[in-house]
């Protein structure tokens, strides 16, 4: 994007601009994009699929969810948070009040952030009502076989009819309910991560699409298509690593995965039809405010949920990864891994 008294630049900008030629690149790139999206969201869904009921699944899931650490921390930082900063950093805007008074780039990367917080609070909130109401009150109920009036008995004697006796633990009891809640709980915390990631994402998803929908620049769009042909397969392999573990149905994987596809095209194409109606630019003030405040916003929902609910869970709180030191180096390099992939494409989008 030119900077204020560029002069050079707007001219080069001028003689690459050519709306036929920029309207069939763009309309061929729906359909890159769209292939390119659907095979990198679907890839890790169909592996740990692949892997179902083997004993390598746990550790397949947890390195392909690091490496999708690793993209989504690299795109917020690498990729959407500078756009932001440079939407509303350019000089059509920053000459401006409020804009050129404040740092609203930042506030709203907080923001977003704080409200990513805010869902996970309201999430394990409700998960903690509804276990109060309706947890595993017969287990925690006294049974008295000759209890030592405390309200809870160590062994339960159990007779069967062919006259064998059985030992059962209460202890064990507990602690398999215990286990079986703790897994429900970590399979609904994976599913909101999930959904959290997957708005984050499709408000970046939208901005880019847009964008370069509207832009009549040729020599722009060329090397933007392939740039953003890698960048959704990559991006689509760090969402579809979490949607993989958090065990949706297939329906609702099925529908996630076309939500995430879809969403960069219909982007580029609503850019095409707001430029032919209205002549839209998308370097006026109004575009790069829109263009600022929803990149930051995507960015912190993105910051959040890579930091605290990808990295910190999974390297910090996950049994896997703290009793074997191999894995959690082999899910520290998928997270170098990832992050390295995403931060390489920024020298072309």
């Amino acid at each position: 994007m030119p900077t204020c008294g560029d002069v050079n630049a707007v001219a080069r900008a001028l003689k690459c601009r050519n709306s036929t030629s920029a309207a069939h690149i763009k309309l061929l790139s729906t359909l890159v994009i769209f292939a390119t999206s659907v095979a990198g969201i679907s890839f890790p869904v169909v592996l740990a699929k692949s892997f179902a009921g083997k004993p390598a699944y746990d550790r397949a899931t947890l390195v392909i969810k690091c490496y999708a650490a690793g993209v989504i921390l690299s795109t917020s930082l690498v990729h959407v948070l500078p756009d932001a900063f440079d939407a509303l950093g350019d000089c059509v805007v920053a000459t401006r009040h409020p804009w050129k008074d404040f740092p609203f780039a930042g506030l709203v990367t907080l923001i977003g952030a704080l409200l990513a917080l805010l869902v996970d609070l309201a999430a394990n909130s409700s998960h903690a009502e509804v276990h109060a109401r309706g947890g595993y009150t017969q287990l925690d109920a006294p049974h008295c076989h000759g209890g030592s009036g405390e309200g809870k008995v160590e062994m339960v004697v159990v007779v069967r009819e062919n006259g064998d006796v059985v030992e059962e633990r209460e202890s064990e009891k507990v602690a398999a309910a215990e286990a079986a809640e703790e897994e429900a709980r970590e399979k609904m915390r994976q599913r909101m991560v999930s959904q959290v990631l997957e708005i984050g994402i499709i408000f970046h998803s939208v901005i880019i699409g847009v964008t370069m929908g509207m832009s009549q620049n040729v020599c722009t769009i060329k090397p933007l298509v392939a740039a953003l042909s890698f960048h959704q397969i990559f991006e689509g392999m760090g969402l579809g690593g979490c949607i993989a573990q958090a065990g949706f149905s297939f329906k609702t994987t099925a529908y996630m995965c076309f939500m995430f596809s879809v969403t960069t095209p219909v982007g580029i194409i609503l850019g095409m039809i707001i430029f032919a109606l209205t002549g839209y630019d998308d370097s006026s003030a109004n575009a790069l405010i829109s263009e600022g405040l929803l990149g930051s916003l995507s960015s912190g929902i993105l910051i959040y949920m890579a930091l605290v609910d990808l990295i910190s869970a999974d390297f910090f709180h996950n049994k896997l990864m703290s009793s074997e030191t191999k894995m959690k180096k082999g899910c520290y390099i998928a997270l170098v891994l990832g992050s390295a992939s995403m931060s390489i494409l920024a020298l072309w989008a």
